[in-house]
């Protein structure tokens, strides 16, 4: 966690980000956004590298704390499981090991996943995509000064190989809570299925938010996800003898 002051000027970027894009954010811009006295910004980060890095890692902070929020707050058959423990264990697919996990019945239904793995709760269908869908409507509405100011940050990003490689690390702890909680509800390639999972939510947001689409609904986006995951969780299954 980044200290108080550092968290006043992160804060501030982030609103300068959302207003201006990357090229209001100088260090004199923090500093009078933040109510700050000129250099306080400097003496934080000194160079605009340091600042962008601060920023990103504020907001992460600030969409782990959303996400948190937001999965204590869905009422799921089983503890929620802790961000944090769940992004630490690293689950991985076939392509990189095998994941530990139990298999979907064919309704989806709550399913428990062996022990041993990344967490061994039951998880059923409608909660994993209430999380997803009240995740992503945050994103779009709540949270979507945040949102416009991590695609500016995902712009630079890719100018800059040394944010790129904190940029990278952040998404590792996105998507590895998405790789667990679907081995532990049974996805028959957690690995690949937790990516493919984020990068759907992703484009959701981003068409949502800079592309041409409306602002779905929360209960379409429950909807989806919950179809997403039924198909996902489905896609083990051996298919039926022909007659």
């Amino acid at each position: 966690m980044i200290s108080q002051r550092a968290a006043v000027v992160a804060d501030a970027a982030i609103e300068i980000l959302a207003d201006r894009g990357m090229r209001g954010l100088t260090h004199r811009a923090v500093d009078e956004a933040a109510g700050l006295p000129p250099g306080s910004t400097s003496n934080l980060a000194r160079t605009r590298a340091a600042l962008l890095e601060l920023t990103l890692d504020r907001l992460t902070e600030r969409e782990e704390a959303a996400l948190s929020d937001v999965m204590s707050a869905i009422a799921l058959d089983a503890p929620a499981p802790d961000v944090a423990a769940l992004a630490s264990a690293r689950p991985t697919g076939p392509d990189t090991g095998p994941v530990s996990a139990g298999r979907a019945a064919p309704d989806a239904g709550p399913v428990s996943a062996r022990p041993g793995s990344a967490d061994a709760g039951a998880f059923p269908l409608a909660g994993l995509a209430a999380v997803l869908a009240r995740a992503t409507y945050d994103a779009i509405t709540v949270h979507r000064r945040a949102t416009i100011a991590r695609y500016e940050l995902a712009m630079e990003a890719t100018r800059r190989p040394e944010l790129r490689t904190v940029y990278d690390e952040i998404g590792r702890r996105y998507r590895d809570p998405a790789v667990a909680m679907l081995a532990a509800a049974g996805a028959p390639d957690p690995g690949r299925q937790g990516r493919q999972i984020v990068a759907v939510t992703e484009g959701l947001i981003f068409d949502a938010v800079v592309g041409a689409g409306a602002v779905p609904t929360l209960d379409d986006l429950r909807a989806g996800f919950a179809e997403v995951l039924r198909a996902v969780l489905r896609s083990g299954e051996e298919p039926p003898a022909s007659g």
